[in-house]
C-alpha cells in the first residue's frame, strides 16, 4: 500500500515573533498618521511619497504578524518582504526631493555639483529603478527563480546605495561651497534651511545601514546569521525607520519656500503641486 506523505515548505527560519510585528505595527501606524496629517495641513505634497512609504511598513507588518500562525504560506511571507523591502525606497523619494528645495530656497544653483534642473530628477528616477528591480523580486521567487529574485534584491539595494552615496556627496559639496560663498537668502534666519541638510544626512546615513545591512543578509542567504535570527531585522531595519520617520517628522521640510519645490522636479509631483496651490 502506498502512503502519501504531504510536505509543507517553511519560508522562515524561525517563527516571526506575532508580539514585535504588532509592536511595529502600532509605531509605524502612529507615524503613518502624524505624517498623514502634517501633509495635508502643511500641503507639503513632495512628501507624499514619504507618507506612502510608512503605509507600506504597516502593511509589511501585518504580514510578519499573520505569518506568526502562517510559516508554511506564501501570502504572509511575500507581502511581508515586498513592502518592509520598498518601503525606504520611498522614503528616499522625499529625501532626493528635498535637497533640491533646500537649494533652491537659499538661491544656491550656482553652488550645486548636479544642476539643480537635473537633480531631483536624477536622484528620484534612480530611485525608481532602485523600486522595480526590487519589486520584480517577489515575482521571480513566486516563479521559482531564487537566485535570480536574489539578485534582484541585492541589484536593486546596491542602485540605492550608490544614489544615496553620491547624494551625500552633492549635499556636503553644496554645504561647503555655501559656506564660503553664502548667499543674501542663506542668511536669513526665517529659513531651516541648515536644520534640513542635517536632517537629510541623518535620515540618508541611517537608510544607508539599513541597506547595507539588507545586502548582506540577502548575499549570505538562507544559512547566513541574520535569516536566521529575528532580532536582527528589527535592529537593524525596524528601529532605523521608525528613527527617520520620527526624525523627518520633526525636521518637516514643510517650511521651506513653495515656489522652491517643483521648479525642474518630476511631472507627476509638479502637476499635483499647481493643482493645490
Amino acid at each position: 500500500m502506498m502512503v502519501l506523505v504531504s510536505r509543507s515548505y517553511k519560508f522562515w527560519n524561525y517563527t516571526p515573533s506575532i508580539a514585535a510585528a504588532v509592536i511595529f505595527i502600532l509605531l509605524f501606524l502612529t507615524l503613518t498618521v502624524l505624517h498623514s496629517w502634517k501633509l495635508f495641513k502643511t500641503r507639503t505634497w513632495f512628501c507624499i511619497a514619504f507618507t506612502i512609504g510608512g503605509f507600506f511598513q504597516i502593511i509589511g507588518y501585518i504580514g510578519r504578524a499573520v505569518a506568526h500562525d502562517n510559516t508554511t504560506t506564501m501570502g504572509p511571507y511575500i507581502v511581508s518582504n515586498i513592502f518592509i523591502l520598498l518601503s525606504p525606497t520611498l522614503f528616499a523619494a522625499s529625501i532626493y526631493m528635498t535637497l533640491g528645495r533646500i537649494i533652491r530656497c537659499v538661491k544656491g544653483e550656482h553652488l550645486s555639483v548636479i544642476k539643480v534642473s537635473r537633480l531631483t530628477k536624477t536622484f528620484v528616477w534612480g530611485d525608481v529603478l532602485s523600486f522595480v528591480v526590487q519589486g520584480n523580486s517577489s515575482a521571480l521567487s513566486v516563479l521559482g527563480y531564487d537566485t535570480w529574485s536574489k539578485v534582484a534584491v541585492v541589484g536593486g539595494l546596491a542602485i540605492q546605495l550608490i544614489s544615496f552615496s553620491i547624494f551625500w556627496l552633492t549635499a556636503i559639496v553644496f554645504k561647503n561651497r555655501i559656506r564660503r560663498s553664502p548667499t543674501p537668502e542663506s542668511v536669513q534666519t526665517g529659513i531651516p534651511w541648515q536644520k534640513s541638510l542635517y536632517m537629510l544626512y541623518t535620515v540618508s546615513a541611517l537608510i544607508m545601514i539599513r541597506s547595507i545591512f539588507r545586502v548582506v543578509e540577502y548575499v549570505l542567504g538562507n544559512d547566513g546569521y541574520p535569516l536566521r535570527h529575528e532580532w536582527t531585522l528589527y535592529i537593524f531595519d525596524s528601529v532605523p525607520m521608525v528613527i527617520v520617520m520620527v526624525v523627518f517628522f520633526v525636521w518637516y521640510p514643510n517650511k521651506l519656500q513653495r515656489n522652491a519645490d517643483f521648479e525642474g522636479g518630476i511631472p507627476l509631483t509638479r502637476s499635483y503641486s499647481n493643482l493645490h496651490r
